[in-house]
């Protein structure tokens, strides 16, 4: 049973469209697996879902479900000690998080963070490689590693295009 970071990058699918692979991957996190979760987390989610360019794509029952699906029966974890590994700062709570809760996977679909797996231990996947893995109902479901989009100088630090 996986422990599992989504940044809000990875959610947004899940917001704005029913039944997308994002909303799959949240929906197997949740019945498979556990959601981790910190306050720092939380309010970026919310500030990322309230943005005025998605206000007029959604309904507020939507909202209340994808919001519900993260933070019911999720584990709240408040990391102790800064990560600065990230190119992008602002990603790094979703590291912080990750490393605190002991986290095997963080679902991502931003680059700054995707092109670090596996950092630590964690992998950082995509929702679809995440659904791909876990989705008990799909053929090809397997724990195969993903092929990091770094590339082999690193490619993923700070001032790299």
């Amino acid at each position: 049973m996986p422990s599992v970071v989504f940044d809000a990058s990875a959610l947004v699918g899940a917001l704005l469209k029913a039944n997308s692979v994002p909303e799959r991957a949240l929906l197997i996190a949740r019945s498979r697996g556990v959601i981790c979760l910190s306050s720092a987390v939380e309010i970026e989610i919310r500030d990322v879902f309230s943005r005025p360019k998605f206000q007029k794509y959604l309904m507020p029952e939507r909202l209340a479900r994808i919001l519900d699906l993260i933070a019911t029966g999720a584990v709240w974890v408040e990391p102790e000690h800064p990560v600065a590994d990230c190119r992008d700062p602002k990603d790094n709570k979703y590291l912080e998080l990750a490393l605190a809760a002991k986290a095997d996977i963080i679902v991502s679909s931003d680059d700054d963070l995707l092109c670090l797996h596996p950092w630590r231990g964690v992998e950082i996947i995509t929702p679809a490689e995440f659904v791909r893995r876990f989705d008990r109902t799909s053929r090809t479901a397997s724990p195969s590693p993903r092929s990091s989009p770094a590339t082999s100088d690193g490619g993923c630090h700070d001032g790299d295009p």
